[in-house]
């Protein structure tokens, strides 16, 4: 918005001392960190303040779990303090034209409404069931259904390829007009030809070229796969955003755990939301170059700042939960946006704390039930699920669980980056 204003005045009036600073990405992520962690921590107490006094408490069930009674009657549904610190400052600073930031703001707004929906009937209308699974997973899959067909059916989201190389690939309609590059690499060399195309590529590691056509995974001849890639690409989509926002919602066990979690994740994918729509990072690592993607930085900017910002009440001893509003919301987010950056196969990596916490229930839910048919009674691989429970159960503080499994975080965050020049 602020941007658009910048532009509209310069036009008006003529160079405006300083208002080319807009222009640059890095500036305008920096300004929206700083406007989503002061948003968060100013109005983040007022905020909690009212939950308190509207009675939106924690009802904490016995689960024979260290500190857990120092938790009833904390207030919840504090995600609306990071959807808040997301919107306002990506609404400022952001460029509203792109299609990459209306996308992520609306998988924003829709995640945290099913996600408050889901709080408001646990904690006004006293059911403990809150939002029903399949109203829950109907909302998820239809995000992970606008994504998959924006991703399939915009003209803006494209993928920039030399044009010898994209009609190697088989692609051979040009979206926009063909432009030339200077050879980053050697300014002596002739510029290279390329082009905007509709690609089904996504970066994946180990790879040769870092890059899978999804086409080629189909079983018919690239041609026909280009037409019927949807049938694949569709229901990945959706799984990817139902996985993650789910087992980001699984996380949210220990203060400040699925927060700082998802701020490892957000910063990575902010990293690689500025090298993808680079033209020189993007040709130097070798990955797929994403016109406009570089405006996910504004965003992932915003989504830290928000995470930080959370962080400073929902550290322990937390002063407030996120409740699903929250945790659903960032989950969607962390999904949405690795999806767009052509960076879902790196999820089992980059979200690898999600996936084991995942993983975890289902084993232990999987194994009970076939010991319980086999044995005539359940047994159990963890003491308790999710992973972080059976740590809690082990005598580990909180803390400590919490600050180790961030380090784990970090640790896969940095191995994530690093694959994408193993190859």
């Amino acid at each position: 918005m602020l941007i658009e204003l910048v532009d509209w005045l310069t036009s008006q009036f003529g160079d405006i001392k300083g208002a080319g600073l807009f222009h640059y990405i890095t500036f305008r992520a920096g300004i929206a960190a700083i406007l989503s962690l002061t948003i968060s921590m100013i109005f983040g107490g007022r905020i909690i303040r009212f939950l308190g006094r509207l009675q939106v408490g924690e009802t904490v069930r016995e689960l024979g779990l260290a500190g857990e009674k120092q938790k009833e009657g904390t207030p919840t549904m504090g995600g609306v303090i990071i959807i808040m610190a997301i919107i306002i400052p990506c609404l400022l600073v952001g460029r509203l034209d792109n299609v990459y930031i209306v996308l992520l703001i609306i998988s924003t707004i829709w995640m945290a409404t099913i996600g408050f929906i889901d709080d408001y009937i646990k904690v006004f209308l006293k059911n403990k069931q809150g939002l029903r699974g399949h109203f829950k997973v109907l909302g998820q899959v239809g995000l992970g259904l606008l994504i998959a067909l924006a991703m399939i059916l915009s003209d803006r989201i494209v993928v920039r390829l030399d044009v010898e190389e994209a009609g190697e690939l088989g692609y051979t309609e040009i979206v926009g007009d063909t432009i030339l590059i200077e050879n980053a690499a050697n300014p002596m060399l002739p510029a290279e030809e390329k082009g905007d195309y509709k690609a089904n590529l996504t970066n994946v590691p180990f790879l040769k070229g870092n890059r899978l056509d999804y086409a080629w995974l189909l079983p018919f001849g690239h041609q026909k796969d280009s037409r019927w890639v949807w049938l694949l690409f569709v229901p990945l989509v959706i799984f990817v955003v139902t996985a993650v926002s789910n087992a980001a919602n699984l996380t949210d066990g220990l203060d400040g755990l699925a927060t700082g979690v998802s701020g490892i994740i957000g910063a990575t994918l902010g990293i690689f939301a500025y090298v993808s729509g680079n033209a020189i990072a993007a040709n130097y690592l070798n990955i797929l170059h994403l016109p406009g993607t570089g405006e996910l930085l504004v965003f992932s900017a915003c989504f830290v700042g928000a995470c930080l910002g959370f962080l400073w009440y929902n550290a322990n001893p937390a002063q407030v939960f996120m409740g699903d509003t929250g945790s659903l919301t960032l989950g969607g987010i962390i999904a949405a946006m690795s999806i767009l950056l052509r960076k879902e196969l790196l999820i089992p990596i980059l979200c690898g704390i999600f996936l084991v916490e995942n993983l975890s229930v289902v084993l232990q839910v999987a194994y009970f039930k076939y010991t319980k048919r086999k044995y005539g009674e359940g047994r159990r691989i963890f003491l308790m699920s999710p992973l972080h429970h059976h740590y809690q159960k082990k005598g580990y503080s909180e803390v400590k669980i919490v600050i180790r499994f961030w380090i784990i975080g970090i640790l896969l965050a940095v191995f994530t980056m690093i694959t994408l020049k193993i190859r």
